[in-house]
């Protein structure tokens, strides 16, 4: 499911005795047809005395331990259980409720309570579907989506892949998938729905802001082959396009970095426009092109107990930037990695960042499988800029707000893009949204 991977970022650490991959990016769900992007997330198992133990046993132990040491007051959960045993009447009596499934239900709930949408219980079913799709043994429609407003929205459609070729846009509102409304539903529900088997059909109801109605979108899934970057030359401005932190990033940006100081250009823009996000390490990598040895570039902040974590610049520098020469292009459609990389170039003031506030994914979460094969997703750490502002809490905000229609989108308008060319040539530009200056009553 291609998510999260900067939910989506890969890293490989070592958190206790037992080895856990992580992944950092946008927990957002990459629907693509190999590879995952998961944006900061650690992968472990729980043990257990008997692995062939049974969920309901292991939750009833559960019962009695908290009970035991009044961690919890479960009283009126068994209570209500009894209810449920003495009263309800199924409205088909051939459907048959068990034990598990009223136990995996309290599960869900209990995970639900806590309001992440990021933090998920996958029972023994959707836990081998999430596996294939960790995996990237499927096939998709090549966009990454997450939650906004408490509504499954598009982050970012890929380059040549259907979705965009089917003219979906970052901020769109999926509504509905297939006739199932997305009403209360999770990332990775969606997710589930969305993918598919090469060749076949999902249609999506989707709501664009300004439009006074749905909108019925069909993509036919196909195998996604996810671009990195792309280069263009503007007079004396070169222009570089990431368009996802994978494991050639590192490589491609080395050569589109080679590529401008041959081209005679001596300003340079980092269009991060659209890029859901990627490997961890490749944002730490590339930033290092930029940044002096040893500046941090992200933070990883766990609980109060653990110690935070710092990634710091391996320094590669090709020149000095200067947020006089160096552009960041963001949008809402930049996530993850994208918002970690424009973070750090921005408050390290080698660079100047234009376009709109980007999507706000900053989260690392580790996926525990469960003896009864079913596993859970816990949001574990959060990432920070290097001066600890938090990029889940609203996303990046630019240095200046330009912002990029769909109607612009569709007739190949760029106001962003030019906003930054007239910039890069000394002239003035003027931010969408003036600061309003606090008045003390």
């Amino acid at each position: 499911m291609n998510e999260e991977s900067v939910t989506n970022d890969n890293v490989t650490k070592e958190r206790s005795s037992a080895p856990k991959s992580s992944f950092l990016g946008v927990s957002l769900a990459l629907l693509l047809a190999a590879g995952a992007f998961f944006s900061g997330m650690q992968v472990s198992q729980v043990t257990a005395e008997a692995q062939s133990a049974s969920l309901f046993s292991f939750f009833n132990n559960f019962n009695k331990t908290t009970a035991a040491s009044e961690e919890a007051d479960l009283t009126e959960f068994w209570h209500v259980w009894k209810l449920l045993d003495e009263k309800y009447i199924s409205a088909s009596s051939t459907e048959i409720i068990t034990k598990e499934d009223r136990i995996n239900g309290a599960i869900s709930g209990m995970v639900s309570s806590f309001g992440d949408p990021y933090t998920a219980f996958f029972p023994p079913v959707e836990n081998a579907a999430f596996s294939e799709d960790i995996s990237g043994n499927f096939s998709g429609v090549g966009m990454e989506i997450g939650i906004r407003d408490d509504i499954i929205t598009v982050i970012a459609p890929l380059p040549q892949t259907p979705a965009e070729k089917a003219g979906l846009l970052s901020g769109d509102k999926i509504i509905r998938i297939n006739d199932i409304s997305t009403d209360k539903m999770g990332v990775d529900e969606a997710v589930r729905l969305i993918r598919g088997e090469k060749g076949t059909e999902v249609v999506m109801s989707i709501y664009r802001e300004g439009d006074l109605e749905f909108r019925e979108v069909k993509i036919v899934r196909d195998t996604i082959d996810i671009p990195t970057i792309a280069t263009e030359k503007i007079d004396d401005v070169f222009i570089i396009r990431l368009f996802s932190f994978n494991a050639l990033s590192d490589s491609k940006m080395q050569e589109g970095l080679e590529e401008f100081q041959k081209s005679g250009a001596n300003k340079l823009i980092l269009d991060l426009r659209g890029n859901p996000g990627g490997y961890l390490q490749s944002a730490v990598s590339i930033a290092g092109f930029f940044l002096p040895s040893g500046k941090v570039v992200v933070r990883e902040s766990f609980s109060e107990s653990e110690k935070e974590k710092l990634f710091r610049s391996p320094g590669r520098m090709i020149k000095e930037f200067t947020p006089q020469n160096l552009v960041v292009l963001v949008d809402g459609g930049s996530a993850s990695a994208s918002e970690i990389l424009a973070g750090a170039l921005g408050e390290h003031e080698v660079a100047t960042i234009i376009g709109v506030n980007t999507f706000g994914k900053g989260s690392v979460q580790e996926l525990v499988q469960l003896p009864n094969d079913s596993s859970v997703k816990i949001t574990i750490a959060r990432w920070l800029t290097p001066n600890g502002t938090s990029i889940s809490n609203g996303g990046l905000a630019p240095n200046y707000t330009i912002s990029r229609t769909p109607e612009n989108r569709i007739n190949n308008i760029d106001p962003q893009q030019e906003a930054a060319i007239k910039f890069l040539a000394g002239e003035t530009i003027v931010s969408e949204i003036s600061e309003v200056s606090e008045v003390s009553e």
